[in-house]
């Protein structure tokens, strides 16, 4: 620092409104916003979910109202999940290679009602379809097994992005899922295809909406500590995102969201790769029961906690207010 006070006063820049934003070093729009969507069967269904107010499972065609309603904001990317019919899950997660799911009936219906307008970005993991809530195949102790669930993830994949994907995103933290799964798409002539690798995906305790939503928190048998991270660990992040990226992908993302900060801002720190965040169900329950019990503003506290990823260095935030945010941005 070249001057000192009085003759430096770093206030002066943020005494009138237009010189804040004149000054301002980060900028949320609704272009860097992904919308997480649950999907569930039926017409004309929406499935209210109690842990996350404010957010619902909607059958196809309400992911299809959805996607229109998302064009009109301005938000580039739908990510879809399904809640998968008890009786269509297995052991095998066979539900995923199904090119009638519920995953692959969505994707269809937001192409027939958006064409290429928005894209859409498909979850690559077991939990959705197994009836043990587990991310892939088991062997007879409960250990998940890696080899055999990549083979069911790269067939789960290709499913996708024949059903017209724009990104495929594994979430399931098997080791060389990666290269298998864009080695699939090339030989399919998907070259096109972008992957996000959920490349730093910790074993956390802020999933517990989400797993209300898909329907697999009352199914899962123990925990993921065997495939998803140590909360206590940093440099490990970064070799699994060097990891995903010698193996093809094309972004890497960091769950859950804030309370991972730190590793978003090392990971594109060391790579100057494209970085997504997922601000997780916890995280949003969390900022909705503050609103409820009168500790803070709803508007103020999205829009804080948005801009603090992209000031992290996120290219783009999959968060359940995306909606509500892209309202506040277009004023």
């Amino acid at each position: 620092m070249t001057a000192s006070y009085p003759a430096l006063r770093l206030r002066r820049t943020r005494a009138t409104a237009w010189s804040r934003a004149l000054h301002r070093e980060n900028v949320l729009t609704p272009a860097e916003l992904i919308w997480p969507l649950f999907v569930t069967e039926g017409q004309g269904v929406e499935e209210p979910i109690p842990s996350l107010p404010g957010v619902s499972r909607w059958s196809v065609d309400g992911i299809a109202a959805r996607a229109r309603e998302a064009v009109a904001l301005g938000i580039p990317c739908l990510a879809l999940f399904p809640n998968t019919q008890p009786e269509k899950r297995s052991d095998d997660g066979a539900e995923a290679l199904n090119p009638d799911n519920l995953m692959c009936r969505a994707i269809r219906a937001i192409r027939n009602a958006c064409g290429d307008q928005i894209g859409v970005l498909t979850d690559v993991a077991l939990d959705p379809y197994t009836a043990h809530g587990q991310d892939g195949l088991l062997d007879d102790a409960g250990y998940v097994l890696n080899d055999a669930s990549i083979e069911v993830l790269v067939g789960q994949s290709l499913n996708q992005a024949a059903a017209g994907a724009d990104i495929i995103a594994p979430s399931d933290m098997m080791d060389g899922r990666v290269g298998a799964i864009r080695a699939a798409l090339e030989s399919e002539g998907h070259t096109n295809i972008q992957i996000m690798a959920y490349a730093a995906k910790y074993a956390s305790a802020f999933y517990g909406p989400f797993r209300d939503a898909v329907g697999s928190r009352g199914l899962l048998k123990g925990d993921k500590k065997t495939y998803q991270m140590d909360p206590a660990n940093a440099e490990e992040a970064l070799r699994e995102v060097a990891l995903d990226l010698a193996e093809g992908a094309d972004s890497v993302m960091v769950k859950p969201g804030l309370p991972y900060l730190d590793i978003v801002r090392r990971v594109k720190e060391r790579f100057e790769v494209p970085v997504f965040a997922y601000q997780v169900s916890g995280e949003y329950a969390m900022i909705e029961a503050a609103v409820a019990a009168g500790a803070g503003d709803r508007d103020a506290l999205v829009l804080e906690t948005l801009l603090a990823f992209r000031r992290a260095g996120c290219s783009g935030i999959l968060t359940y207010h995306a909606p509500h945010a892209a309202r506040l941005l277009h004023g």
